[in-house]
This record gives C-alpha cells, structure tokens and sequence, in this order.
C-alpha cells in the first residue's frame, strides 16, 4: 500500500516513516527542505534497509500538489506533517504560518478527496487546548483561542478536515501530541533543526555538546513547583508508532466516525528543571543554564490524559524520559562526531 508522507523528512516524519516501511508500506515522502536535510533519507535507508521514493514539493505550490496526486493516484492514505511548528516563531511572523500550514492543507484535501481512498492523518498538537482548565488534559477538555498563530493553525486546520470530512469521502484521524523527544535508538535520524534550536531538547543536547554557550530557562516565576513550565515529553519512537497504528485502524475502517481525535502523551509531566536533571543524570554532563524572561505564547502546564489512545488504539507510551533524553543525547554526538 502506497502511503504520502508530507514533511516525511522532517523529525516525526522521518521516524514515521522508518514505522511505515517496517511494517511493509510503500512510502512517498514529500519534502521542501525548507526545516530538514536530504541526508536524512540515508538515514531512513539504513534502518529499514530501503529509501522512499522521494519526491521534492513546495506544498504552498498547487499545481505541484495537483501533480503530486496525479502522479500517485493510487495512494491509499496521506500522514501530513508539513508545517512550520515553533511558537515563537508563529508570534513573530504569522503570514509565514498561515500560509504555510493553512495552504497546503487545503490543496491535499483537494486532491485526495477526488481519490478512490481519502484516509488522512493529521499532524496535530496539544496547543488547541491553550491553558487547559484541568490536567491531565483530555479529548474532551474544549479548545481555547489560540495564544500564537501556531496554535491557531492547527485549529483552524482541525476545523477545515472536519468541515471537508462532513460532505465528502474523507476519513481522518487528528493526532494531537505533545512535546516529542528524543531520536531513534539507531542514532542513524533524530531532531535536525536548522540555525538556533526553538525546542528544549536539542537545545540542551546542543549546549551539552559546547556548541551554545548556556541555556535559556524562559522564566522560573510560573505557579508551578519549581516555577518552570510543565509539558509532557515523549519518545518521537512511540509517536511514530502510534501512526501508523492510526493509520491502519483507517485502512481497516475501524473508525465509527468520519474524524476521530486521539492525545498522544505520556500522561506525565516534567518541569523545564527536571528535563535538565534528567540530562544531567543521564548524559554525566552539567548544563550552563540561565532564567530569563517568559516567552511569548507559552502556556504554564500541559500534559496529557492518554486512556483514549491507550483503550481505542491499543497504543501505550514505552519510552520514558530519561530514555528520550540518551538517545537524543547519543544522535547529537553521533552527528558532531
């Protein structure tokens, strides 16, 4: 079975699709570069022992798009990741994100909903939820207006899948995750952001390696035990996973209703302070670190409540974060080496 990954280059998508050809699917990653390396396919070649088809899209582009489905007609579902994804970022440029994250949704759902099979995964976040009122943060708990353009993207893109969903042959699944971690355990792919990191993560393991100077703690003033935000960091490994487990309740119509919408967490949350001791713990490296101001569209505290998925889906988190952290710790060193 033929699958579209867009943004299949990228940190999740890479590792989806290394998930997607385990388990015995043709993968056509769709890809601009424009936040990735095509060095990354090697990667991808190495652990599955096959490269992708790889196909070079600008998915702002319509008429590439329309191209793109002509050419795969026969493709029976598409996994979109493409997108621009970091808050700040959003805050400071929004039309790059409308643009870029609204556009190319619509000119997919234009295309695969003429196919025989419109199966359509969409790459969603935990950031519709805004502040949630209650942790741990459900499926039911309601959308807040978005704090940063990013989060109004994926919004908005949820409500445009759902509006498609009500009068044509789409069926969709919208993930909902929260912050991914970590790197295959292969060290062959893991997190590659271009220019300074925007995501905790790669900055510690970066600043850890000496390539930054110190980390930058966005406030310690936020009500909560140790006045840093708190998140839900999981192993991109089990994200992945977890789409093609979606992507295969599709394929099989398992699915009751037409958009279904699914969290993607551990359940547990962690402090920014308690990520750092836990790098610490697991790398034997003490991190330079500094509090500066807050940052613009962070929200104090989500994690996720994961009995849906872990009921409906049968998929469970089996990483923690001390495993995320050594092998994003490892891809770092591997790729500075």
């Amino acid at each position: 079975m033929k699958i579209v990954v867009t943004g299949g280059l990228g940190f999740i998508g890479s590792h989806t699709v290394v998930e997607l050809q385990n388990e015995g699917f043709e993968v056509i990653v769709v890809d601009n570069l424009s936040n990735s390396s095509i060095e990354v396919l090697d990667g991808i070649e190495k652990i599955t022992g096959k490269k992708p088809v790889f196909e070079n899209i600008d998915l702002r582009d319509k008429s590439a798009v329309q191209n793109l489905f002509k050419k795969h007609s026969d493709v029976a579902g598409v996994i979109h990741f493409a997108a621009s994804k970091a808050v700040g970022e959003s805050v400071e440029n929004p039309l790059l994100y409308y643009e870029n994250n609204i556009n190319a949704l619509v000119y997919i759902l234009q295309e695969i909903t003429q196919l025989p099979k419109a199966n359509f995964i969409f790459s969603s976040s935990c950031t519709v939820y805004g502040q949630a009122d209650k942790l741990p943060i459900t499926e039911d708990a309601s959308v807040q207006p978005a704090i940063s353009p990013y989060g109004n993207t994926k919004q908005i893109g949820e409500e445009i899948i759902t509006d498609v969903a009500n009068v044509t042959n789409l069926n969709s699944i919208l993930l909902r995750y929260f912050n991914p971690v970590g790197a295959h355990p292969s060290a062959e792919i893991g997190e590659l952001p271009l220019g300074v990191p925007q995501n905790l993560v790669p900055f510690i393991t970066q600043t850890a390696f000496g390539l930054r100077k110190e980390l930058s703690v966005y406030g310690n003033d936020y009500p909560t035990p140790d006045g840093t935000c708190i998140r839900d960091y999981i192993h991109v490994v089990d994200i992945a996973k977890a789409h093609v487990v979606a992507l295969q309740r599709l394929l099989d119509r398992q699915n009751p209703n037409k958009v279904e919408v699914f969290n993607l967490g551990t359940g547990k949350g962690s402090s920014v302070l308690e990520v750092i001791n836990a790098f610490e713990k697991v790398s034997g490296k003490k991190l330079p670190y500094r509090i500066v101001d807050r940052r613009a569209g962070d929200v104090i505290a989500a994690y996720a409540s994961t009995d849906k998925a872990n009921t409906i889906l049968g998929w469970k988190a089996s990483h923690n974060l001390e495993d995320a952290l050594s092998t994003a710790w490892k891809w770092e060193q591997k790729i500075r080496s």
